[in-house]
């Protein structure tokens, strides 16, 4: 029993024997590697986000290089100094970083988005238990420009709107780390080497947005929102063939630099609730977010539906009392006295309300919701920003005729700025839908393409001969027309005015518009601008128009390179 007993002991000290000699020698590194990760500490490197840059390759967004401050509770041998000197240097109370700097934890941020230089002066302390890591933080170096296209980055370096997070993937890059070794206590080993697994940064974007066109754009609106004390001036400046953006403003703009310093005079009590309604509407892109009743420019629409089933020729006869009488309603002319006799080329170039009813009419509910669909108006546009309103209109079964009526010069339906020029675009380019965009094309650190963006476009939506008569109208109504003060020296120009109405009617408040596309015959760039309640004169052909023909004094010889065309 005794040698049975001794026998048992003895096969039990050789089994853990073995056991010692297997872990120790054939899975040392797999432990050792198991224990340096408990007693490693990691720290992640922010990769820079990649830079986004305009057609020319003009940075309109970069980085800076910022520090995050932090302390190890194990590490810190002075306490008081550190307190004394991070809240001396960081401009923070002593009672912040004492709350901070005493934390049991094993590794606490004391601040972040810490310029350079003051990370280097807080370095140059050697501070036992206080780190200094460098960081990036998104810089804008045209500070407001293209505010509401751009957007801008949150604390955690992540897009928050406009084309910062709709291509948050591509300018992201890859987050690298520093893994310190650190003994049972938490404190890390002075001598120890450090592994670094360096971070990757973003794909830089290249977009349609000039600089230059930009610049002249929001000069031109700003000196019109402050002429007009206006509530907002908007301008989209487009290439009408591919759908490119070279401009689009919303002014006032707000700072990217700053994106949560309001813009609007407020009291210092305001609530936190009411501040971020006030945040929300400062970073609203009218030109996509906001709807609005086109008014007289939606006549091109008209126009071109009634070309193409042909209820109308240039020539086919109206007669304008300065009234339309529809079943019960009746609905006046800007003209009281009224055009008289007159055909669709000058009803056209009149703006005359009574010629588009009739135009409406003789085109029916069905053919015009169909253009409608042609030319994109009941559905989104597909700008590469996030936002986009949707189309406010009557379901069909609903339209009778006082609502066609009213429709067919631009009333009771709400579209976006964006998606008239879309329509606009198709209806001058020869009838391609195009899909309006920014982004062009993604490429890494090395220059290396990632991705070219390619966007959707519709042929033929309508004819060419359709095309080309409403280019020879349009020409006309800025030639001689409502669009006169559109007019650009040395150059042919189409386009067409709006004075729409706000709700509810009688209110006194007004929207004046103006889409012009240039050159007349061969169009390479539309535009539009967009004046929210003008004080004083309100007429799209007074107001809106004089922006336009500015804008293009400017940039057509520029953009075209000197075709220039005589009037």
């Amino acid at each position: 029993m005794l040698m049975i007993y001794m026998a048992f002991i003895i096969s039990i000290c050789i089994i853990v024997i073995g056991k010692l000699i297997y872990l120790m020698v054939y899975k040392s590194e797999y432990y050792g590697a198991k224990a340096l990760e408990i007693q490693e500490r990691e720290r992640k490197i922010k990769a820079p986000r990649g830079e986004i840059l305009d057609r020319n390759g003009k940075v309109i967004a970069s980085n800076k290089t910022v520090c995050t401050i932090s302390v190890i509770y194990n590490q810190v041998k002075e306490t008081e100094k550190v307190i004394e000197i991070l809240a001396k240097e960081l401009e923070m109370t002593d009672k912040e970083v004492r709350k901070k700097v005493t934390k049991r934890s094993s590794r606490e941020k004391i601040k972040s988005n810490v310029p350079k230089e003051k990370g280097d002066a807080i370095r140059n302390y050697n501070l036992s238990g206080v780190k200094v890591d460098e960081d990036y933080k998104r810089y804008y170096p045209y500070s407001s420009l293209a505010s509401k296209v751009l957007g801008f980055t949150g604390a955690d370096n992540q897009g928050i709107i406009g084309l910062e997070i709709k291509y948050d993937k591509y300018l992201k890059g890859t987050d690298g780390l520093i893994l310190t070794p650190t003994d049972s206590r938490g404190v890390e080993q002075e001598k120890a080497l450090e592994q670094r697994v360096e971070p990757v940064s973003g794909n830089s974007l290249t977009t349609s947005i000039d600089v230059n066109i930009q610049k002249y754009s929001e000069q031109i609106a700003y000196n019109a929102l402050k002429a007009k004390q206006a509530n907002y001036v908007s301008i989209i400046v487009m290439n009408p063939n591919n759908g490119e953006i070279l401009a689009m403003v919303n002014a006032p703009e707000f700072d990217l630099n700053n994106p949560y310093k309001l813009i609007y005079e407020t009291d210092n009590n305001i609530s936190a609730k009411e501040k971020q309604k006030l945040l929300n509407k400062m970073w609203r892109n009218q030109c996509i977010n906001d709807t609005y009743e086109p008014g007289s420019t939606f006549k091109v629409v008209t126009a071109t539906a009634a070309l193409e089933e042909g209820a109308v020729t240039i020539d086919s006869k109206f007669n304008c009392p300065g009234f339309k009488i529809v079943e019960d309603r009746k609905i006046r002319c800007h003209k009281i006295t009224g055009h008289g006799s007159e055909d669709f080329l000058h009803g056209t170039m009149n703006s005359c309300n009574p010629v588009f009813i009739e135009v409406g009419l003789k085109v029916g509910a069905k053919n015009f919701y169909k253009y409608l669909g042609k030319l994109g108006l009941l559905n989104r546009t597909g700008i590469d920003i996030p936002g986009e309103a949707s189309t406010i209109i009557h379901k069909i079964q609903n339209v009778g005729e006082v609502e066609l009526a009213t429709m067919s010069f631009g009333q009771s339906f709400q579209i976006t700025p964006m998606q008239y020029l879309v329509a606009a675009s198709a209806v001058v380019n020869g009838g391609t839908l195009v899909t309006p965009h920014f982004a062009v094309k993604a490429e890494n650190a090395d220059n290396k393409l990632v991705e070219k963006f390619q966007y959707k476009s519709q042929s033929n939506v309508i004819s060419k001969n359709t095309s080309e008569t409403m280019k020879f109208i349009l020409e006309k109504v800025v030639s001689e027309g409502t669009g006169s003060k559109g007019q650009v020296p040395g150059f042919k120009v189409g386009g067409k005015t709006a004075t729409s109405q706000k709700l509810p009617r009688g209110s006194g408040r007004y929207i004046a518009s103006y889409m012009s596309f240039a050159p007349a015959d061969k169009p390479k760039v539309i535009a539009m601008a967009i004046i929210d309640e003008p004080k004083g004169i309100y007429y799209g052909g007074q107001v809106a128009a004089p922006l336009i023909s500015q804008l293009y004094k400017n940039i057509l010889p520029y953009l075209l390179e000197g075709e220039k065309q005589g009037e």
